[in-house]
């Protein structure tokens, strides 16, 4: 893997922070992570600005870049991230994002003499609003767990699950940029046309199988030219970072109009993305082997290199939560629903990258790429409602006395990850929410 998303200082457990905050345990945001997003204060005008997670405050880039705090490299990141997105930033280049990354990591540590000069630019999380982090140009959804595609072939196609192409090629399709929000957006169940059970005519109305898929989103850094394709060993540098994604989908709308051009209305709706933007650099610690079973076929050329074997791979801690009405009406905590990793991904985000550029198509920085829903191995791994409930047959308990086959109005959904791993600082990514409000009369 390349040396900018080594190990090195920044990801030593050991170092604190005068931020007291982020040396909890259980905060996402400690010292080793440094998380990028997008922010104002909450219930002000202000323009949103970039800024960096640090335990339960955010590092102001406008005042960083405004006080001239550092020089060079770390200089000029910080003006580019501090404006309304991080496209800017993104599109310096892996370099630039790191020189802020380590600029930011030695003044935020203990015993840094720019303490008193940064403690004017940090923001309680609390009294912020946290906005999109890019200006996504296009959004690309990809179908990398081999464990989702089984699951879910299996249940349309028993006897032959998973396609011939899947073990070949980076399945995936070209979604909707405009519809990808931020976050505590709340989302509206979606409308369109389905086939009822035994019918013959279809009928248009609210989705009556409205699902969530636990997803990683990745956001495209420096872009490459149209016709130029972008190698599996150099792909990497072109991207910035990670975040969670739910790309909600509408079950039975998705089953009448999939065929033969794919999803439509049932995906166009929305994706929520959390608003923190996890580095590769951050995630350094967390890389493991790229693997797939010993009797599969080896990746063609273009989507292999040692270097990828080697450390391709994110173990990233996936889970899914649920609140509905009735449990906040009750007091009662969310119920998890699901908990996996990400490194069961049968195609990295390098070979993604690699695939989705090898005709020439360019990337653009702040383009959003997402993994497809990851599920593991074992039922209880599972990233969506529609592996979970066997096709809505087998209804999954939630809360004291609820049960669910797909998602009903008032129903929240939380997406949380993490990462842990011997001689590493846990560092999160957050969480991603929306709660579902119901579908417009037509």
């Amino acid at each position: 893997m390349s040396a900018a998303f080594a190990a090195d200082e920044t990801h030593d457990p050991r170092a604190q922070s005068w931020v007291e905050s982020a040396n909890r345990p259980d905060s996402d945001f400690p010292l080793q992570n440094l998380p990028f997003g997008v922010f104002r204060r909450r219930g002000s005008s202000e323009p949103f600005r970039g800024g960096v997670a640090i335990g339960d405050f955010v590092v102001d880039l406008a005042a960083v870049a405004a006080t001239r705090l550092f020089d060079g490299d770390a200089a000029r990141a910080a003006a580019a991230g501090a404006g309304p997105t991080l496209n800017a930033l993104m599109a310096l280049g892996p370099e630039a994002a790191r020189a802020l990354r380590r600029a930011l990591f030695a003044a935020l540590a203990q015993g840094s003499a720019l303490r008193e000069r940064l403690a004017g630019a940090l923001v309680a999380q609390a009294d912020a609003e946290l906005g999109l982090p890019a200006q996504i140009g296009d959004y690309t959804d990809f179908y990398t767990s081999i464990h989702h595609a089984t699951a879910v072939g299996r249940l349309f196609r028993p006897d032959q699950p998973l396609l011939p192409n899947y073990r070949w090629v980076p399945v995936g399709y070209h979604g909707r940029s405009s519809s990808v929000i931020v976050s505590g957006v709340d989302v509206c169940r979606p409308v369109g046309q389905r086939l009822p059970a035994g019918a013959q005519t279809p009928v248009v109305g609210p989705s009556q199988r409205l699902d969530y898929e636990v997803e990683l989103g990745v956001y495209v850094g420096r872009g490459n030219p149209l016709g130029e394709p972008v190698s599996i060993e150099d792909a990497e540098r072109h991207l910035f970072g990670v975040c969670l994604l739910n790309d909600w989908s509408a079950r039975d709308l998705q089953a009448w109009e999939y065929q033969p051009l794919g999803p439509f209305l049932a995906k166009n709706f929305a994706t929520t993305v959390s608003p923190w933007i996890v580095t590769l650099e951050a995630l350094a610690p967390f890389r493991v082997p790229r693997e797939r079973p010993a009797e599969d076929p080896q990746p063609l050329p273009y989507l292999d290199s040692p270097q990828d074997r080697a450390r391709g791979a994110l173990d990233v801690t996936l889970e899914a939560w649920l609140e509905t009405a009735a449990m906040r009406a009750r007091g009662e905590p969310p119920r998890r629903l699901s908990r996996s990793s990400a490194r069961h991904a049968y195609w990295s985000l390098a070979q993604l990258v690699a695939h989705h550029t090898v005709n020439g198509c360019n990337l653009n920085p702040g383009d959003l790429l997402g993994s497809g829903t990851q599920s593991g191995p074992s039922p209880e791994e599972a990233g969506s409602l529609l592996e979970l409930t066997v096709g809505g047959r087998q209804p999954l308990p939630v809360g004291a006395t609820e049960t669910r086959t797909f998602l009903e109005d008032g129903d929240t959904v939380i997406l949380k990850g993490w990462c842990e791993a011997p001689g590493a600082r846990r560092i999160g990514l957050g969480e991603a929410r929306a709660t579902v409000l119901p579908g417009r009369p037509v």
